[in-house]
């Protein structure tokens, strides 16, 4: 009887044969017309589900100002039905990994795409603050395997030198769908009422879930890759190894607490632009719907460019200053950090233009931030537990979200917003510093080996 190890390193070597020209199904690959770069198509199809994604979940945000009239919710409350979401999210994170892992890509995420549409559309028949907020909790338990599979779409179809700015057009699609959000939820709910807004953003996730799973194939079994570019993956990444680690082997190495520790304090920033900057533009800055509809894109729009940015910024460094891979993605992280003392002096400004011209900075540094602290996940654990590692990374992200938006429903009322948006620049700093010291000692240009960087070795 075959151990389970035996069977993984069958699995790896039947992989290598159809890299090496001797496919199974050779006969039937070859009447198919490959497509040239199909890893940057796969990951556009990646793109634009988290688009949806996100254009779902920010339509909440910027409807904000109006439900809490309609609704007849105050800050705390509002808070809550937020706080709702993020749970679930959070709960969600690492069994949407885990699922993912053991079902596959293909069938995990198209599940879960349509699960998190069905939640989406139903919003429109909310009530009060509370159906509200136990429909965004069943959403946030849908809607969490965006990032877990994206990153092992990363892992699985690109060479470790390019997963920084594969990671960057994926993550881009979180910024873009919170960049759509506000125009056309507005546009939306002045038209046909705020129940449209709510029934198209869930809806478009079913068209989405369908064409992914009739578009997506693994590198190993996609019939348009050519063995070219199958080749240039697999020789491009780190070999796996002889056996997959257990989640509690993962969860025990440094490294992992590392990326753990950088999503925590960095993902309170993200969570306050999607739910907050509708709210504070309304209730602090004076502007009505229309004029969110005008502005409050921007900063996601920034967000988008500053994802992009941090995935060339890793590649670049290596190429021109020959700094290692692992590196080079912290260096972009530590230039993040020190960005996001713009968005913490938001409170200081007297100009609602000044402000949003801050928020601007923030998102930029952000999602570079995100973008780089994602892709270590690829660099340093293998393919098979990057789902895995993302969503109990995530779930440590979400904590620190949900702990913050908390925070600003029990305070923003009575201290105000300044000193909140203060202590967001200060969560960066800390994030990178511990980054820096907790990554010290992994190999400089990839993966490690997972006893070297245990808890246990460590200390």
């Amino acid at each position: 009887m075959t151990t389970i190890e035996d069977q993984q390193m069958f699995e790896f070597a039947h992989f290598q044969a159809q890299v090496r020209k001797q496919p199974l199904d050779a006969p039937r690959r070859l009447i198919l017309k490959t497509i040239k770069g199909l890893r940057w198509w796969i990951i556009a199809l990646v793109c634009v589900g988290t688009i949806v994604n996100y254009l779902s979940r920010n339509a909440l945000g910027v409807m904000a100002p109006e439900l809490m009239k309609l609704l007849h919710m105050n800050t705390r409350q509002y808070s809550y039905v937020v706080g709702a979401f993020q749970v679930g999210y959070t709960v969600m994170q690492p069994v949407c990994g885990l699922i993912i892992d053991l079902i596959g890509l293909r069938l995990g995420f198209a599940l879960f795409a349509c699960l998190w549409s069905l939640t989406g559309v139903l919003h429109s028949f909310a009530g009060s603050w509370f159906s509200l907020a136990a429909l965004r909790g069943f959403m946030g338990l849908s809607e969490a395997v965006a990032i877990p599979a994206g990153m092992k779409v990363v892992a699985e179809w690109f060479p470790d030198r390019e997963k920084s700015v594969a990671v960057g057009y994926f993550n881009a699609g979180t910024s873009f769908g919170s960049l759509l959000a506000p125009p056309l939820v507005v546009f939306l709910s002045l038209r046909y009422g705020w129940q449209s807004a709510f029934a198209v953003t869930g809806a478009l996730g079913f068209f989405w879930a369908a064409a992914w799973f009739v578009l997506y194939r693994s590198p190993a079994e996609h019939k348009r890759v050519s063995d070219a570019e199958r080749t240039a993956i697999l020789e491009g990444q780190a070999p796996p190894a002889a056996r997959r680690a257990s989640v509690r082997e993962v969860l025990r190495t440094r490294r992992f607490w590392a990326i753990a520790q950088a999503r925590f304090f960095a993902e309170p920033a993200w969570q306050t632009f999607s739910f907050w900057i509708p709210l504070y533009l309304a209730t602090q800055r004076h502007m009505d719907l229309k004029e969110i509809a005008l502005f409050a894109w921007l900063p996601f729009l920034a967000a988008d460019l500053g994802g992009l940015f941090g995935g060339y910024l890793s590649p670049f460094l290596m190429k021109h200053f020959r700094v290692p891979l692992i590196w080079s993605r912290i260096s972009g992280v530590v230039l993040g950090a020190l960005m996001m003392l713009g968005p913490a002096s938001i409170g200081l400004v007297a100009s609602p233009y000044q402000a949003i011209a801050l928020f601007c900075v923030g998102g930029f540094a952000h999602q570079m931030i995100s973008a780089l602290v994602n892709t270590l996940a690829a660099d340093v654990f293998d393919a098979g537990e990057v789902g895995t590692v993302a969503g109990f990374a995530g779930m440590a992200a979400w904590i620190g979200g949900l702990g913050f938006s908390l925070m600003v429903g029990a305070l923003a009322d009575s201290i105000g917003y300044t000193p909140l948006f203060g202590a967001l620049g200060a969560f960066d700093l800390i994030g990178a510093a511990l980054l820096i010291i907790l990554m010290r000692g992994v190999p400089r240009h990839g993966r490690a080996r997972r006893a070297d960087l245990s808890v246990n070795t460590a200390a």
